[in-house]
C-alpha cells in the first residue's frame, strides 16, 4: 500500500486516499480540522485517524479513530489504538453521511475531548485517551473522496468583537458565526446594527442560565418588546455551535447547528443601513463569515 506523505499545512486539495499527512504545529484546544468530500455510492466504510506518527510496523498509536460504516450496521465507531491494541469502542448510530452526497466534517480539538460536527450539526464527543501533544499525523483511509483538508489554528477573535460586514444587509444575505460556549456560560449576544445611527436591527441573546433565547431591537434610543418563543433551546455549556442568520424580505431566519430555530420580523426597515456585527458574552469565537 503506497502512502502519500505530505505536510498538512492550512489546506490540502484532493489528496489521494490512503492519505497520511504530518500535522504542522501541535494540536491546541480550539484547533479545527475540516474535511470536505463525499461518500462514493459503493462505500462500505472509511476512517479518519489522528495518529501519533506514521509508522506502519509496528503500527503507530491512533489517539482518535473516527470510522463511519455503511454496510451491515449504519454507525460511526470511535476508538483509540495503543501499542497495537484497540480499546473500548464508542458507537454512535446517528449517521449523518449519505452515499453519493457531499459532507463537511469539522473535528474541533478541545482540552479534554474531540467534538465532531458533520454538515453543521453536532454529531459526537470523544474524550481524550492519549494526550494531545503526541498527535502529529492525520490519516484518511477507506472508500471516501476528499476534496479538501484544512486545519485552522486557535482563533484570534477577542470579545467584544465588532466588525463591518463586507457588504450591508439585504434579502439573501447570510452571516455565519462559529464558536464554543464557555463551560460556565450565563449568556451571549449577537447584534446586527446600523453603524451610523447605532440602531440595533437584530439583537440575539441566548441566556443559558434560564434557557431563554431573547430577541429584540433597539430603535430610537429604546428597546422594543422582547420575543422569546422557541420550540427547543439549542445551546448548552461547552458545546461547539454554528449559527446562521439569513436575511429574508420580511424577516431574519436563524438556524443553530443545521436546525431552524426562529424567525424575527424586520422592525428596522432600512436593511441596507445594517452594516455592523457585534458579538459579546460567554463564548470562544472561532469564525465569522458573511456573504
Amino acid at each position: 500500500m503506497m502512502l502519500s506523505l505530505n505536510s498538512l499545512q492550512n489546506v490540502v486539495h484532493n489528496p489521494i486516499i490512503p492519505y497520511v499527512g504530518t500535522i504542522s504545529e501541535k494540536l491546541e484546544p480550539g484547533t479545527l480540522i475540516v474535511l470536505r468530500g463525499h461518500v462514493p455510492s459503493d462505500s462500505d466504510r472509511f476512517q479518519v485517524d489522528l495518529q501519533c506518527g506514521s509508522s506502519v510496523k509496528p503500527r503507530a498509536d491512533v489517539a482518535f479513530h473516527f470510522n463511519p460504516r455503511f454496510r451491515r450496521a449504519n454507525c460511526i465507531v470511535c476508538n483509540t489504538l495503543k501499542n497495537e491494541k484497540w480499546g473500548r469502542e464508542e458507537i454512535s448510530y446517528d449517521v449523518p453521511f449519505k452515499e453519493g452526497k457531499p459532507f463537511e466534517i469539522v473535528v474541533m480539538v478541545l482540552k479534554d475531548k474531540f467534538q465532531v460536527a458533520v454538515n453543521g450539526k453536532h454529531t459526537l464527543i470523544y474524550a481524550h485517551r492519549i494526550s494531545l501533544e503526541k498527535i502529529d499525523t492525520l490519516g484518511i483511509y477507506g472508500k471516501v473522496v476528499i476534496h479538501s483538508v484544512q486545519k485552522s489554528g486557535v482563533s484570534q477573535f477577542t470579545l467584544p468583537f465588532v466588525a463591518r460586514l463586507n457588504s450591508s444587509m439585504g434579502p439573501g444575505r447570510t452571516v455565519v458565526i462559529k464558536g464554543e460556549v464557555n463551560k460556565n456560560a450565563k449568556g451571549f449576544s449577537v447584534d446586527l446594527l446600523s453603524g451610523k445611527s447605532k440602531a440595533i436591527a437584530l439583537h440575539l441573546n441566548p441566556r443559558l442560565n434560564v434557557k431563554a433565547f431573547v430577541r429584540n431591537s433597539f430603535l430610537q434610543e429604546s428597546w422594543g418588546e422582547e420575543e422569546r418563543e422557541i420550540t427547543c433551546f439549542p445551546f448548552s455549556p461547552g458545546m461547539y455551535f454554528e449559527m446562521i442568520i439569513y436575511c429574508d424580505v420580511r424577516e431574519f431566519k436563524v438556524a443553530v447547528n443545521g436546525v431552524h430555530s426562529l424567525e424575527y420580523r424586520h422592525r428596522f426597515k432600512d436593511l441596507s443601513h445594517i452594516d455592523t456585527l457585534e458579538i459579546n458574552g460567554d463564548i470562544h469565537l472561532l469564525e465569522v463569515r458573511s456573504w
